[in-house]
């Protein structure tokens, strides 16, 4: 007790903590100062020992006097103090050294000392402090480890749903599939029919082209004929006035003139002609021009259809983006939770080790035997934590089953041990009633003897 590795604290901070954080009721109004300083009382000192083992181990405080009921004692009344006392005396045998108390004797609860009793108290309350911070980091962690999970059962929710929105965006129906068929190959038929009807209307606009030279070069020939064709006129009507010439001339000119003017005429009617059938030639071209004109609206009426399927495909795409992005941070999230579960192993492995280091000072078999049972708390603990594992670490059940047996032939030895030390109690007990039986009696013969006297 000489090298504590806690403060130890006065008798005003302790009652006030012991008031506000272990005590209930009655108990935490009646406990004062007095109650520890100068003279501890022991029954004050017994009630905050029971309230603690209370608090940590739910062991409720009547509980101490209950005797077994497989072992038949007779005038068991007599024995209901004594065994109150014993079983808080092995139970904070068990507890104090996690507190750090390795020394704890029976004369600490019947007859308690001031600075033992304010050492013991302290250390008990450091060992609360700690125990409430570590409640705290834990709860932390576990409601850490719930919004994950929920996390994760939100994100496997929407990656569900996500797979289903690509099937349905990438599978076909087949009432649209036949459709989506005859439209392919109604599109191949009009970009082959498109193709050929492209080339037919380039020679044709090649022949327009042309024949539109042409007959412009024709109208101004024809133009110029006509401009000349009024000057003789003009010419011939001015020669007329000047000169009179024979009636044969005039007659082979006026044929001549006729057959100018036939020939003329025929010009005139086969460029009509040709011009009517360059006329047709246009409303063809017009039609097909409309034509035309459909195929192209027929034909964006299906990159309309094309681009919404582009961009169906890239929704697909950003849907499974997603879906990948996703499924990354499930996995950090995985990657997290094991790293938090490698932190809460190694704080507990150094928490482990330093516990072996403290007790590997001052050890005895009873100090070990409650480490082993400390350490096995902790499996129990940890194996009702990984309940869900225990299908994957089934090749550790052996390992565990030998443990708990050796535990279990620890256990009986620390039984018989407490058998004996109950058998040394009873015979001291009988032995003390034999005393009082001889007291008795000798009180009654030196009564007899007074009374005679008298």
């Amino acid at each position: 007790m000489a090298e504590n590795t806690f403060p130890v604290h006065n008798a005003e901070t302790l009652v006030n903590f012991y008031r506000s954080e272990v005590l209930v009721g009655q108990e935490a109004k009646h406990l004062s100062k007095s109650d520890l300083t100068p003279i501890p009382k022991p029954e004050a000192v017994q009630t905050l020992y029971m309230r603690v083992l209370h608090l940590i181990y739910r062991f409720r405080p009547e509980c101490h006097a209950m005797i077994p009921m497989l072992e038949n004692i007779q005038y068991s009344a007599y024995h209901e103090r004594a065994i109150a006392i014993m079983s808080v005396y092995t139970r904070m045998r068990q507890f104090l050294p996690m507190c750090q108390v390795y020394d704890f004797s029976l004369n600490d609860l019947l007859a308690p000392k001031k600075l033992r009793t304010l050492t013991i108290l302290s250390a008990i309350m450091n060992f609360l402090h700690f125990r409430n911070q570590r409640m705290e980091i834990t709860l932390e962690n576990l409601a850490k480890l719930r919004a994950d999970k929920n996390r994760l059962q939100g994100y496997i929710k929407a990656n569900q749903e996500l797979e289903k929105k690509i099937e349905t965006l990438t599978t076909i129906p087949p009432e649209q599939q036949a459709e989506a068929d005859e439209l392919a190959a109604a599109f191949s038929e009009l970009q082959a029919a498109t193709v050929c009807e492209y080339q037919e209307v380039n020679v044709i606009n090649d022949s327009i082209a042309e024949w539109k030279t042409t007959i412009a070069e024709r109208t101004q020939k024809l133009a110029q004929v006509k401009v000349d064709v009024s000057n003789l006129k003009e010419d011939i009507s001015k020669l007329k006035s000047q000169i009179v010439e024979s009636p044969e001339e005039l007659k082979s000119q006026m044929e001549k003139m006729r057959e100018l003017v036939r020939n003329t005429k025929s010009c005139i009617e086969k460029k009509d002609e040709r011009g009517v059938e360059l006329q047709n030639m246009v409303q063809d071209m017009t039609y097909t021009e409309a034509e035309n004109q459909r195929i192209y609206s027929f034909l964006q009426d299906l990159e309309r259809s094309m681009s919404n399927i582009k961009q169906q495909q890239q929704e697909v795409e950003q849907a499974q983006k997603k879906y990948e992005e996703k499924q990354k941070e499930i996995k950090n999230l995985c990657m997290e939770e094991g790293l938090l579960r490698r932190a809460l192993g190694m704080k507990m492995d150094k928490k482990c080790k330093q516990d072996i280091r403290r007790q590997k000072r001052k050890e005895v078999k009873e100090q070990h035997v409650q480490g082993v049972l400390g350490h096995c708390n902790q499996i129990h603990e940890k194996r009702e934590e990984m309940a869900d594992k225990i299908q994957e670490i089934s090749h550790e059940t052996l390992q565990l089953k030998a443990k708990i047996q050796s535990l279990r032939e620890v256990c009986s030895k620390e039984t018989k041990k407490a058998q004996a030390l109950y058998d040394t109690l009873s015979a001291s007990m009988g032995e003390l009633h034999k005393s009082i039986d001889l007291h008795v009696a000798d009180l009654k013969l030196n009564v007899t003897k007074m009374s005679d006297g008298f």
